[in-house]
């Protein structure tokens, strides 16, 4: 077993969480976080472009508006199979890739165990 692990644009959920169904893929978590990339906002480009006041009303203007601000994402967790993990990310990014800085990333993880907290005995969840 695997979690596939996606930080999105929060604006994607329902796109996402719809795709993922249809997919095959019924369960899964999805909570909101704050976070942002590694890529540095260059503070002149961000000074010229607040001055003239023709920021672009796009994600990736909307980025930036200030150098370290946090954005809002989601984060998506899922647990496949070893054999699905292509298909969950294939999924995932064939909804949410526009090209853009921001789009996401993706974070795969071995599943070593899990448990039923209703029944209390080690769990078969995929």
């Amino acid at each position: 077993m695997k979690e596939v692990l996606a930080v999105l644009r929060s604006t994607r959920v329902n796109h996402t969480k719809n795709a993922l169904t249809a997919a095959g893929f019924l369960g899964f978590t999805c909570t909101s976080c704050l976070g942002r990339g590694k890529k540095l906002v260059d503070p002149n480009l961000l000074k010229l472009i607040m001055e003239s006041g023709n920021l672009p009303m796009t994600a990736a203007g909307e980025s930036m508006t200030e150098a370290t601000r946090l954005i809002p994402k989601r984060i998506f967790s899922i647990i496949v199979s070893d054999e699905r993990v292509k298909d969950a990310v294939d999924v995932i990014i064939a909804v949410n890739q526009t090209q853009n800085p921001g789009d996401g990333k993706i974070f795969i993880s071995p599943i070593a165990e899990s448990y039923s907290v209703r029944i209390g005995d080690q769990a078969d969840v995929v």
